[in-house]
């Protein structure tokens, strides 16, 4: 867990959300992609999407801020995806990737929200250090 100073207090509530959010994500995209409506059925190369999202969870359930920081960048491709699939695809498919969109979505708000007063308090030190 990150230690904070007095002026650096993080809402703890935001780390909870960012990493519910990549666990319903990585669930998401295995549940959509194996079974619940694959492109091709038999089709199991799509679930690989998951992978990345797996490598950032030690990192997030740390509440590491590196990891929270790259995460959120990484989670706007699923972002994407889910926005092009919801608007694209038919049927469960395309509700699945709009429950994609809203997860990506949340996820990277909560990161930041996180990552937030972390950010606010190094570039006070930066300035302060300056002067």
């Amino acid at each position: 867990m990150s230690t904070s100073t007095p002026a650096t207090r993080p809402n703890n509530a935001f780390a909870f959300g960012a990493l519910a959010c990549l666990v319903a994500l990585i669930v998401l995209a295995l549940f959509w992609e194996l079974w619940l409506a694959p492109l091709r059925p038999g089709a199991w190369a799509l679930a690989l999407k998951a992978l990345p999202l797996a490598c950032a969870l030690p990192g997030v359930a740390r509440r590491s801020l590196y990891t929270l920081q790259w995460a959120s960048m990484l989670v706007l491709l699923y972002l994407a995806e889910g926005v092009v699939r919801g608007m694209t695809d038919a049927g469960l498919s395309a509700s699945l990737a709009w429950l994609e969109a809203v997860t990506a979505l949340a996820f990277f708000v909560c990161a930041l929200s996180y990552v937030a007063p972390f950010k606010r308090a190094a570039r006070l030190n930066a300035r302060a250090k300056k002067n």
